[in-house]
C-alpha cells in the first residue's frame, strides 16, 4: 500500500512537471507568423520599459512592475520573438512596510537588465527612495535582496556600464515630480561592484527645447563610442534619441533614429538594443496604447557610421520608422513557438507567474493545497473609509494579453452566515473599474454588476444590475473589445447560455500602466470573521 501510494505521489509530480514544462500558445495573441517571420508587437501585453540581455544564445527581459507583486518580471526567448515568463526578481518591494499599501505609479520605474562577471545584474529607480539593484546567477532562481545603490528622491531611469579597465558609471534621469527638475541626463561613478555610487554625478546632456523629456536611458560601448540610447517627447507622443561621444562624460553627439513617421505606432521609443551571436541588432521598444498598456514591438537594426538605423526609413528622411512585421532574427535554428502564460487551472503548488497582487501579498490572503485543483481566496477585509477597491491590496490581477479577448472563470463562494457582507468575482482594474461578483444575504446568493468611474479619487462603487441565483456558484466572462478596450460582462448558472448582465464599460489604464483584469474576495468591515471564495480555473479565450 505503502509502495502503491508512492508511485501515485510519483507519478502525478512527473505529470505537475511536463505541465508546466509544456510550451504555453496563448488563444488570443501570437506574433510568431511561424512562416520565418514575426508581426509586432511581440507581446501584446503591458512589458512597458522593456530591457533585453543576451547570455551567450539565450535572451532575458525585463520590464517596469510599478506596484504590483511580485516585481521585476523576468522572461526568457531563445529567437528573440517567442517569450515565455519564467520568474520575477523582486518577490516583495521595498520598503517592505511602504509597500503593503498600494502604491499606485510608485515602485519599479524603467529597469535596466546586464551581464557583467558571470551574473545578471538589474537596475531600477524608485522615484520617492532612489536607485536599486539585484543580481543572481540563475535567472530561474533566487535574487538577491534588493541594494539601495544610490538614495535620492527623483532618481529614475538608471542603465550601468562597465568600461573595459574595469571602471564602473551609472547614468540615469530625473522625475520632475520628486526632484523638480526633468529632461537632464547624469553619469555617475559607481564602485567596481556596482553595488554604490560614489560621485555627486555630471550632467551629459540636457534635454531642454528640442528633446524634452529625455529619460529612459541605456548606457552601451561600441567601436570606442559610448552610446547613451534614451527617448525623449513623451510615453504616447516621442522618439528615440541616441547620443555618443568617445569620452564617457561627452560631449554627447544628438541624432534622432526611430519616430513614428507615416506609421500608426505612436511613441516609438525606449527599449534594447541587442545583438545576436553572428553580429546583427535589433533594438525592442514599447508603444502606449493606453488600456492596453505599454506593449513590445521589436525592430531590425544596423549601424551606419557608427550610428544605429532602426527599422525603416519609409519616407527618406534619414529617421527610421517602426515596421509591422519582418523576418524573424537568424540564431541558427528554429525553436517551438511559446507565449506568456494567461490561462491558470490552479493546478499543482503554486498560482501563474502571470498574477501579480496590488501590493506586497499577506501569505493568509489565499490557500494552493497540493492535490486541490482550485484556488481559494480568503474573504479579506476591506480598507476602512474606503468606498471602492481602487486601494485594496488583495487583488489579483495579470494584463490585458491582446486586443480582443474573453476571460472565464467559476468561482464558488461559502460562509456561515446568513448575511456575510463577503463578496467575491471578476474584476476590470484600472483608475476606472468594473465588476462581476457573488455574494449572499438572508434571500440567499446573488449576483451583482458594478462599476466605480474615477476610482482613484475615491468615487463611490455603484451597482448596475442584480441577478439571484439558486446556489453559491457562478460562472463569468468578460469579453474585452478593441479599439476603445470596451468590456461586457455575463453570467452562467452551469456554465453554459451565458446571459449578459450590465452595460458595456470602458476599461481604463491605471496609474503610469494598463488595465488589467483579475480576481477578488473581500469582506466589510462589520462582517464576521471567515469565509472564502473557491476559484475552479481562470481561462483567456477568443
Amino acid at each position: 500500500m505503502k509502495f502503491h501510494s508512492f508511485l501515485i505521489t510519483i507519478l502525478f509530480s512527473t505529470s505537475l512537471m511536463f505541465a508546466q514544462n509544456k510550451p504555453y500558445f496563448s488563444k488570443v495573441w501570437v506574433a510568431d507568423n511561424g512562416d520565418g517571420t514575426y508581426k509586432n508587437p511581440i507581446l501584446y501585453a503591458d512589458y512597458s520599459d522593456p530591457d533585453v540581455v543576451r547570455i551567450e544564445d539565450d535572451y532575458y527581459m525585463t520590464a517596469s512592475s510599478f506596484n504590483a507583486t511580485p516585481g521585476l518580471p523576468i522572461l526568457h526567448s531563445k529567437d528573440m520573438v517567442n517569450w515565455k515568463l519564467i520568474n520575477h526578481a523582486l518577490k516583495q518591494q521595498v520598503p517592505i512596510e511602504t509597500f503593503k499599501t498600494p502604491q499606485h505609479g510608485n515602485g519599479v520605474w524603467a529597469p535596466s537588465i546586464r551581464y557583467h562577471n558571470n551574473e545578471i545584474y538589474i537596475y531600477w529607480g524608485d522615484p520617492d527612495f532612489g536607485i536599486y539593484m539585484v543580481k543572481t546567477k540563475d535567472p530561474y532562481g533566487n535574487w538577491d535582496s534588493p541594494i539601495l545603490v544610490m538614495e535620492g528622491k527623483g532618481l529614475i531611469d538608471p542603465s550601468p556600464l562597465w568600461d573595459a579597465n574595469g571602471d564602473a558609471y551609472l547614468v540615469h534621469a530625473y522625475a520632475g515630480s520628486r526632484a523638480g527638475v526633468k529632461s537632464l541626463l547624469t553619469v555617475n561613478k559607481m564602485n567596481s561592484e556596482g553595488t554604490k555610487v560614489i560621485d555627486s554625478g555630471i550632467h551629459v546632456f540636457d534635454g531642454h527645447g528640442n528633446n524634452d523629456t529625455v529619460e529612459g536611458a541605456k548606457f552601451y560601448k561600441r567601436n570606442g563610442y559610448y552610446y547613451i540610447f534614451a527617448p525623449a517627447g513623451g510615453v504616447a507622443t516621442g522618439w528615440q534619441l541616441v547620443l555618443r561621444s568617445k569620452k564617457i562624460y561627452g560631449p554627447y553627439e544628438e541624432k534622432v533614429v526611430l519616430e513614428q513617421g507615416s506609421t500608426t505606432i505612436n511613441g516609438p521609443h525606449q527599449g534594447a538594443w541587442v545583438d545576436t551571436p553572428n553580429g546583427e541588432s535589433w533594438f525592442y521598444h514599447f508603444q502606449d496604447i493606453e488600456a492596453y498598456g505599454r506593449i513590445v514591438h521589436l525592430q531590425p537594426m544596423v549601424w551606419k557610421n557608427d550610428w544605429p538605423v532602426m527599422g525603416q526609413d519609409f519616407d527618406g528622411n534619414g529617421i527610421g520608422e517602426p515596421v509591422f512585421s519582418h523576418k524573424k532574427p537568424y540564431v541558427g535554428k528554429t525553436y517551438p513557438i511559446v507565449t506568456p502564460t494567461e490561462t491558470d487551472n490552479f493546478e499543482g503548488f503554486n498560482i501563474g507567474l502571470q498574477w501579480q497582487w496590488n501590493a506586497n501579498p499577506n501569505v493568509l490572503w489565499h490557500a494552493k493545497l497540493p492535490g486541490n485543483n482550485y484556488l481559494r481566496l480568503f474573504s479579506i477585509k476591506s480598507v476602512e473609509d474606503s468606498e471602492n477597491l481602487w486601494m485594496v491590496p488583495n487583488l489579483l490581477l495579470q494584463k490585458f494579453p491582446a486586443p480582443n479577448f474573453t476571460a472565464l472563470t467559476k468561482i464558488s463562494i461559502f460562509s456561515e452566515e446568513a448575511k456575510s457582507g463577503k463578496t467575491a468575482g471578476l474584476i476590470i482594474m484600472g483608475m476606472d473599474y468594473a465588476t462581476l461578483s457573488i455574494s449572499h444575504d438572508e434571500n440567499g446568493y446573488f449576483i451583482k454588476q458594478t462599476e466605480a468611474i474615477n476610482a482613484i479619487n475615491g468615487a463611490e462603487e455603484i451597482v448596475n444590475k442584480t441577478k439571484r441565483l439558486k446556489s453559491n456558484t457562478a460562472y463569468f466572462k468578460v469579453e474585452v473589445s478593441a479599439p476603445d478596450a470596451i468590456c461586457q460582462f455575463s453570467y452562467s448558472e452551469t456554465g453554459k447560455n451565458f446571459q449578459k448582465i450590465g452595460k458595456p464599460f470602458k476599461a481604463q489604464p491605471g496609474k503610469w500602466i494598463g488595465a488589467k483584469v483579475g480576481l477578488f474576495s473581500v469582506s466589510t468591515q462589520e462582517a464576521k470573521r471567515g469565509g472564502y471564495a473557491d476559484v475552479d480555473y481562470f481561462k483567456i479565450i477568443k
